[in-house]
């Protein structure tokens, strides 16, 4: 997931929201205290696999061990099991004993290059190269539990198939955080490849556990709850020389420093604020060699976010028009791209299904741990299943409950941390909603 704010962790408001549905939909069932026992009997299993996957994490497109270790389980549940989807994706489809409609339910697999500063036994030691770095690698966001979780999601729904009414694909998503550059994947290639049919999908439900927000506790939002995510990438063009004569030449150094301070107005003076949030950040310019080498060419990259399409389309605008007039201005010439490799659109929750299943997630979590929360910059490439069927992403709770929320480490840090006693309320959360939504 494509996160760095601390927004999950706090409660803005409580929600008691009900949906109008017969009065058997949710009421007690003979089949409720056999899924409950079902679900406690994989929780062991859960935070095993977990804990396999966080030792041995593998970056977009690459998680092959992950996907023989996913295809493997569902095989095991006498599941049908399709493999190589969106290059190592993992698609599970569960046919229930009765006729109904089909609910998707997705995890993502992908791990981060980032290298672990967290004492557990089982912290990763996996190191690798990319974009030419040696980095290590870690499930810095949480996507190990996700994949577990599912994957007692799977089994906890085997047991019980031939009280299915419809049918259940299971989802095991690689590259969300993007595939490498020059290469296609995640949830864009999936729907491409036409993961959403044959059986086609009615609603898609997914998690993401938080390590800010309390375990025990679910933040969901109808509508849009994650910002759109551009990547871009400014090449600014000079012309060799001396540092010691710079007026022989055309500085990119400085062009590229001007437009770095240029791009912070974009949000402060061109975004109307009190309608949705955005922002333009610069995470990276590389350029040069030596101190005395004014250098011929200099590279900045950096992500766009917003929660409206049409400040997201005038941000891009905004992008190129300061690039190219600072450029104009100095002498030099710039190259935009924009998205350099990474372009996910809003998630977007359909109100009517966020409505139709709130009462299914405060029976499991209870009503007071069910908690509306603010949209978030953070974004997730769930977004385009949810541009195809109607779609409901919520957040799990991951953090300790001695810990306070200001001290938590955050996603994509070497410190990221879950309290794995979570893991549960996921698993029961799941696999409740797709059975509840199904009996309606």
């Amino acid at each position: 997931m494509k996160l760095a704010v601390k927004t999950l962790g706090k409660i803005l408001s409580f929600a008691v929201v009900f949906f109008t549905i017969s009065s058997s939909a949710f009421a007690a069932k003979p089949g409720d205290n056999n899924l409950e026992k079902l679900v406690d009997s994989v929780e062991r299993k859960v935070i095993n696999w977990r804990r396999d996957f966080h030792q041995n994490p593998e970056l977009s497109n690459r998680e092959f061990r992950t996907a023989e270790k996913v295809a493997e389980h569902l095989r095991s549940l006498g599941i049908e099991v399709q493999t190589g989807v969106a290059k190592t994706g993992v698609v599970g489809i569960l046919k229930g004993g009765l006729p109904g409609k089909v609910v998707a339910l997705r995890a993502d697999m992908d791990a981060l290059p980032v290298t672990e500063r967290v004492k557990l036994p089982f912290a990763s030691k996996v190191k690798t190269t990319y974009a030419g770095q040696n980095v290590g690698v870690m499930h810095a966001c949480g996507h190990d539990s996700h994949v577990a979780i599912l994957m007692g999601v799977a089994e906890v729904l085997a047991q019980v198939k031939d009280q299915i009414p419809g049918t259940i694909k299971f989802i095991f998503q690689p590259a969300e955080e993007g595939a490498p550059e020059g290469e296609e994947g995640g949830a864009e290639l999936m729907v491409k490849e036409g993961v959403l049919k044959n059986p086609d999908v009615d609603v898609i439900f997914g998690l993401h556990i938080s390590s800010q927000t309390p375990v025990g506790v679910i933040g969901y939002r109808p509508k849009g709850i994650m910002a759109s995510v551009d990547d871009f990438r400014i090449t600014v063009y000079g012309k060799q020389v001396h540092g010691s004569a710079p007026w022989n030449g055309i500085d990119p150094v400085v062009t590229a420093s001007q437009i770095v301070n240029s791009l912070q107005t974009i949000v402060s003076r061109n975004m109307p604020l009190t309608q949705q949030a955005a922002v333009v950040t610069v995470g990276s310019i590389h350029g040069g060699v030596r101190s005395n080498i004014i250098p011929e060419e200099v590279q900045l990259i950096g992500t766009i976010r917003a929660l409206d399409d049409n400040m997201r389309a005038q941000i891009h605008k905004r992008i190129r028009e300061i690039a190219n007039g600072v450029a104009e201005s100095m002498g030099a010439k710039v190259k935009v791209d924009i998205p350099m490799s990474t372009s996910y659109p809003i998630t977007y929750n359909s109100p009517l299904l966020v409505d139709q299943m709130l009462p299914s997630m405060q029976k499991q979590a209870g009503e007071r741990n069910v908690v509306l929360i603010d949209a978030i910059t953070g974004a997730e490439d769930f977004s385009y299943f949810a541009k195809e069927v109607p779609g409901f992403y919520f957040f799990l709770g991951g953090k300790p409950a001695n810990v306070p929320i200001e001290k938590a480490p955050a996603h994509h840090t070497p410190d990221f941390y879950l309290d794995e006693s979570g893991f549960q309320l996921g698993v029961s959360t799941l696999a409740n909603m797709a059975l509840d939504y199904l009996k309606q």
